[in-house]
């Protein structure tokens, strides 16, 4: 027995080394991989930047990433725009990013608190409803709030693009926040409750402050979705000087051929750093706000 167990420990022993011999081989191959992988996902924006100081005539024609004949006056070009100065979309853009992360702040987080702490007749039956608009592609209500607005004189204003997110319409963040105040212990509200506390005084010193990560990461996806958005300011935008950077991009480019492709790369340069210095400063935030989203209390 003892040689039995003299053995195995020898073979032991001598397995440890080549764990130790492969683990770093295994180590540097994962890299190398996440290293590709992350060039080819990073290769069109690298192609955007570099092909906006660019001539036009030599975009497509020389397949290069270093500009033979730099042309920075591209810049110039784009930011004065076709008709419209395009610091008039972005301003157009960031406004109604604005008024669309206010709305969804206060009403998704308010109905967020509604569906998790308050016992109210047919909660269960509004939930299933909100639950089931997620499933619910947005082209199909598209009529019936195009003509909703119509009568209400809203097209060609920005009031269709951000006044629905004060009514709790995007239900994904509802029930982002529901899966986060359920994780909260119920014993604050009890504390709350107990120190004369109503249901708006707990929602307001107790739960709203404890949401911060959640309500990061609405924040953050909210700006990205209705700053990059097209579909509906195409449908409810018609003058130009309402127009957003999605529309004043558009612009730059001609049905018939004669397109300012080397502007609009460089405006399409200059339009991504909103959404990429805000990502980039709250990445942490968006993992920690999904991630404890996801915690059951």
């Amino acid at each position: 027995m003892a040689t039995e167990r003299l053995a195995a420990i020898r073979d032991d022993a001598d397995s440890r080394p080549a764990v130790r011999r492969w683990a770093p081989g295994r180590r540097l191959l994962a890299h190398f991989a996440l290293i590709v992988v992350t060039l080819v996902m990073l290769y069109p924006l690298v192609w955007m930047v570099a092909s906006s100081f660019k001539p036009t005539d030599e975009i497509f024609s020389q397949p290069g990433l270093i500009p033979r004949h730099l042309q920075p006056s591209n810049y110039a070009e784009g930011w004065r725009g076709v008709s419209t100065a395009f610091s008039i979309f972005i301003e157009n853009s960031l406004l109604i990013s604005l008024f669309a992360i206010v709305g969804n702040v206060i009403s998704c987080s308010l109905a967020a608190f509604a569906f998790a702490r308050l016992n109210f007749l047919g909660r269960r039956i509004a939930y299933a409803t909100m639950l089931v608009t997620l499933m619910l592609p947005t082209h199909v209500t598209l009529v019936p709030q195009y003509i909703l607005f119509n009568k209400l004189g809203w097209v060609n204003t920005f009031y269709p693009l951000f006044v629905p997110h004060f009514f709790a319409v995007d239900a994904f963040f509802v029930l982002l926040m529901v899966q986060f105040i359920r994780s909260l212990p119920r014993e604050l509200d009890e504390a709350a409750r107990l120190d004369g506390c109503n249901p708006w005084k707990t929602y307001r010193y107790i739960v709203f402050p404890l949401l911060r990560p959640a309500l990061v990461t609405t924040i953050i996806f909210t700006f990205i979705w209705t700053y990059n958005d097209f579909f509906k300011q195409l449908i409810y935008l018609n003058d130009v000087e309402l127009f957003t950077v999605p529309l004043g991009l558009r612009q730059f480019l001609d049905s018939t051929g004669d397109s300012s492709w080397g502007p609009m790369l460089a405006m399409s340069t200059v339009a991504l750093l909103p959404p990429l210095v805000l990502f980039i400063t709250f990445q942490r935030r968006i993992v920690d706000g999904v991630a404890t989203s996801g915690l059951k209390g």
